[in-house]
């Protein structure tokens, strides 16, 4: 009997490898997959291609970019933000 890949005429290039990770490190990678949803295999996938294509770099220094442009208006925004959440409440006990 043929393999799925084949009875749906699309071959696959992908390859198959191990690795040894501590139980934390795989739960957390899990986890973050999860959060992304996505599966683990393609969340380490993409780590990998982010890692070595330059895109996690470009993203990063993006990021601090924006926080160095327009980092005290994101900390005004979130001090607003949170501000009904931390000013006591009317009729509420101190």
């Amino acid at each position: 009997m043929l393999p799925p890949c084949y009875h749906t005429g699309v071959t696959s290039t992908k390859k198959q490898t191990q690795v040894r990770l501590e139980e934390d490190v795989l739960s957390a990678g899990k986890a973050a997959a999860a959060a992304r949803r996505l599966d683990f295999n393609k969340y380490v996938e993409r780590l990998i291609i982010e890692d070595t294509t330059g895109a996690r770099a470009a993203g990063m220094t993006a990021a601090q970019r924006l926080i160095e442009e327009h980092g005290t208006f994101l900390d005004n925004l979130e001090q607003q933000l949170d501000a009904p959440y931390t000013e006591p409440q009317p009729g509420a006990a101190a």
